[in-house]
């Protein structure tokens, strides 16, 4: 069986070709994707401004926020069945190296794959992908692709805030930093808890927009005086809370004069390849507690579920701002990275392949 899948060669170099599909093993599931969308780090793959995307090693298949239907399972396979919508993790772990037994974090994996941005793994930017059961999750059937392709984007966010141990309370005040996609996942989950949310972005856009999405004040951090905006918002406290989601150097930096003391940091923006000038001294003056994430760990049931409870209460469609054609994919490419401020989501649909 032939499928049309992009690969991506270098900066800028992304192709359209013809693959013959191997036969499936036992474990394997075969995926017709029907909603892709384009995340910032794909984009910033596609520019050679990213460490993450491997095509130094080979050409890859770009594409981790998917969503599809299987079509056809492997004959070991239990919890996916033909015609279930599915969706996918992102980095994933052997299960087997001597970190994975110790209970260490996918990212830590001695053998990690990683959809979407390795030689060695699938990505969602193809008519069909193969991907083991073990990293195949279903979502409810009235679920739309679209909203399906935001699970792996929401599970990041999602992860942020719980899987970090941040745990936001009504009593706290949340600085997320960043207004992007990411951004508002964070903000939506702190704003379940209660939390008060402020969400910082130097784009006006992207600040209007989060307030339709949890936050309840924006600010501009390229005025001068944000940060006596935001310790006028704490009574003097600073956050209580904050989650970097811009991956942006003076984002990165600025966690250190937006955390108040003790605070508990979430390190969620990538930055890979980078080093990045920070005033560390002030985790030790201020006692804060920082954590990383690098994949997440049975984490997507959970983020479905959650998901599920809150996606009436968001217009999540409203999150993506262009549609393209699979087969128009160097548009959609196009857009997405030269009209930031506007291209919230550009999501890859798969109705030509259906013909």
């Amino acid at each position: 069986m032939k499928a049309k899948i992009a690969f991506l060669y270098g900066p800028k170099d992304l192709r359209l070709e013809d693959v013959e599909l191997p036969a499936l093993k036992p474990n394997e599931i075969l995926i017709k994707l029907q909603a892709c969308g384009i995340c910032g780090s794909d984009v910033e793959c596609f520019e050679g401004e990213s460490a993450e995307g491997r095509y130094d090693i080979a050409p890859y298949t770009p594409g981790h926020e998917w969503a599809g239907q299987a079509v056809e399972v492997g004959s070991s396979v239990t919890s996916v069945k033909p015609g279930n919508k599915v969706v996918g993790d992102c980095v994933l772990p052997c299960f087997n190296c001597a970190n994975c037994k110790d209970g260490k974090m996918p990212s830590a994996c001695l053998n990690m794959r990683e959809v979407g941005f390795r030689p060695d793994s699938p990505g969602g930017m193809g008519q069909y992908m193969i991907l083991e059961e073990s990293y195949t999750h279903v979502i409810p059937d009235n679920w739309s692709y679209e909203l399906g392709a935001w699970v792996e984007t929401f599970n990041v966010g999602y992860w942020g805030v719980w899987g970090n141990n941040t745990n936001p309370d009504a009593s706290d005040v949340v600085a997320v930093i960043g207004g992007g996609p990411i951004g508002l996942t964070v903000a939506m989950t702190c704003k379940e808890s209660n939390a008060t949310v402020i969400v910082i972005d130097p784009l006006e856009s992207r600040r209007l927009n989060a307030l339709n999405y949890g936050a309840d004040y924006v600010i501009d951090p390229s005025k001068p005086d944000y940060l006596e905006e935001i310790s006028k918002l704490t009574n003097g406290r600073m956050a209580d809370v904050v989650i970097e989601c811009s991956g942006n150097d003076k984002g990165i930096a600025s966690l250190f004069d937006v955390a108040g003391h003790s605070a508990r940091v979430g390190v969620v923006g990538h930055s890979i390849g980078r080093k990045v000038p920070v005033e560390i001294g002030k985790t030790i003056w201020k006692t804060l507690q920082i954590s990383g994430s690098g994949g997440t760990q049975n984490w997507f049931p959970r983020t479905i579920r959650f998901m599920s409870k809150i996606k009436d209460k968001y217009d999540f469609a409203a999150l993506n701002t262009h549609h393209y054609d699979f087969l128009e994919i160097d548009k959609a490419f196009d857009i997405a990275c030269h009209q930031k401020a506007i291209a919230r989501k550009v999501m890859l649909t798969f109705d030509s392949t259906d013909k």
